[in-house]
Formats: structure tokens, sequence, C-alpha cells
């Protein structure tokens, strides 16, 4: 069994809902992911998405540490292309200087989602392509080693420790290992592509100044209830919202699961839905437990990063206190 869980809250919008107070519910998340003996809590970025709310992870990740008290705090993750590395230093600089010894820096290496969004953004496709470079600047402003700029200083950064993860997509792996950084590799649906890049991690891993071992972070859903159908049914609005996305080129805000099922799907938004619906970890405790004591076995993680969404969020928090009730949190 894993036994450092953490969560990673998308701030995904619901119908009816106003997307401000997906914000807050992320904030109120947070404090009962303390109270329950999570390890972190992260929080993601997208830009013009109407099904997510949190576009300014480093502003979110402020809200949350200042509401909480022990827990971990961070990005999973801010997206390094979008950004100028010294302003992403600055950034998470200040976060520490506020909340010292509690923050946590998660990079990923996508761009926009659309065109639009990139043109907006002043960034295209190839920006992806730089991350290793930009990561090393990252990395030089905060320990003080970068000379690209000699005479300009990341205040407060410089000198900080702010521990930093890659999210691994595509060469995440590799990326992580030579920067010898943690690394956050998912999905849990894909077991034989996260056992290969874990594997590609440990054995290209150089230690570092910052970590002299490797460090695995496996992340994916996991919906917790009483009964199967119950787990099943907090799945069910993710599902749809992915397979809505892909047939109609929007990511749209969680739905009631109630009605999802008797919807009249095409055949290609059934396949989708369906899907989607399948490979997670979900199901009772007992079920649970076991999956995971399968995952821990065949990854060797060091931790879970749980990035559970649905519309009900009454049976999303009782799924996180099964969960950690299962891994005996405290």
């Amino acid at each position: 069994m894993i036994t450092r869980i953490s969560i990673l809250d998308r701030s995904r919008t619901r119908e009816g809902h106003p997307a401000p107070e997906a914000l807050r519910d992320t904030v109120e998340l947070a404090r009962a992911a303390e109270e329950l003996g999570y390890h972190r809590f992260w929080v993601s970025e997208h830009h013009s998405v109407p099904g997510v709310a949190g576009s300014a992870p480093t502003v979110l990740a402020a809200a949350v540490a200042a509401a909480t008290r022990r827990i971990r705090v961070g990005t999973g993750g801010v997206m390094l292309p979008n950004h100028q590395p010294l302003v992403v230093a600055e950034q998470f600089g200040v976060l520490e200087a506020l909340f010292p010894g509690r923050i946590d820096m998660g990079l990923g290496r996508s761009v926009g989602f659309t065109g639009g969004i990139r043109r907006a953004l002043g960034r295209d496709t190839g920006d992806a392509d730089r991350f290793e470079e930009q990561l090393t600047e990252l990395l030089g402003w905060i320990d003080g080693t970068q000379r690209a700029h000699p005479e300009v200083h990341a205040r407060p950064a410089e000198g900080l420790r702010v521990p930093a993860y890659v999210l691994a997509t595509g060469e995440g792996a590799g990326i992580a290992a030579r920067a010898g950084l943690p690394l956050v590799v998912g999905d849990l649906r894909s077991r034989a592509r996260l056992a290969e890049a874990v594997g590609r991690y440990r054995a290209e891993f150089r230690p570092s100044a910052r970590r002299s071992t490797p460090y695995v972070m496996v992340s994916g859903t996991v919906a917790v209830a009483a009964t199967e159908e119950e787990a099943r049914r907090i799945l069910v609005p993710e599902a749809w919202a992915l397979a809505h996305s892909r047939t109609r080129g929007v990511f749209p805000p969680l739905r009631p699961a109630a009605g999802i099922d008797a919807l009249e799907m095409t055949p290609k938004e059934r396949e989708l839905y369906e899907g989607a619906l399948a490979g997670h970890v979900a199901g009772t405790e007992e079920q649970v437990a076991a999956e995971l004591a399968r995952i821990a076995e065949s990854t060797g993680a060091d931790e879970l990063l749980v990035t559970t969404s649905t519309y009900d969020r009454t049976a999303l928090l009782d799924g996180f206190t099964r969960l950690a009730r299962i891994a005996g949190l405290s």
C-alpha cells in the first residue's frame, strides 16, 4: 500500500454553479484534506477552458496555503512553456517566503490547448520543446547559478529551498531523470506505459543537489464509495465531459451523474464515454485497497497523487475520507 497520498484538485466547474464557486470549493477541499491527513494539496493551470476555473495556479496556491496550516501546497503544475522562468521563480519565492517549508513547485511542459489560447499567451507548440532549457534556467534563478543575466536576481526566491517536481508527458520522465528531480507520472489506466516511464526514469536518474535518489509520484483517478455502483457514479460526470470534449471540441462544466447514462449519444460518444469510465481505481474500500496494493507492487511508487473530480461534492469528500481510512492517514 502506498501510505503517502496527496490530492490534485483541478477546480472543475459545475453546471448551475459559477466558476468562482469552484475556486472556493478548492480551498474548502484543501482544508478537509489537511484534516484527513493528506500529504500535499496541489492545484492546476488551464486557460480558457469552460470546465476549469483554475487559470492562475500560484495565486490559487497562495489562497490554499493561507487557509491551511500544515499540509504541503503546490502546483500540478505550472505549465512552464507559458511563462518566463524568472517570473515563475519570483512567484514561488513569494509563496515560500510567506509559507516556509510548505511549498512545492510542480512543473509541466504543456502549452495552451488551442491555437487561439496559444496566440493570446504569446506562445506556440514549439515552446514545449524548450522545456528542459527553461527548467534549467528556472532552477538557476532559485539556486543563484544562472549566468545568462548576471545583474538580475529572482528575489525573494534566490537561496530559498523550493522543491521542484516534473510532470511527465512524453519526454518528461527523461527530463526529470537528467535534472535529478522527482517524477510525477500518470495515469493509472495505462499501467504498461506508466511502468515504462517509471523504469526509464529510475534507470536514467542522475543524482543532483536537489535529490540524491529517484522519487516517483503516480497520479490518477481514485473513486471510493460504499458500493461499486456509487463509485462508478463518481466517475460519470468527468467521463461524459471527456467524451463531450473529444466530439465537440469544448471541455464543459460537470453535470450531475443522474441522467447521463440515459442521454442519447452517438456511437462515437458512447465509445468515448465508456472508455473514459474504464480502468480507474474505483470500488469499495476493500476493492480499492487491493488495487492500490497492486499498483504499489508494480510501480514501487513513493506517493500517490489523486486527481478525482465529480459533480457531487458530498460524494467526493466521502470518497477522500474513505481513501484516507484505507491508507491509515491521520
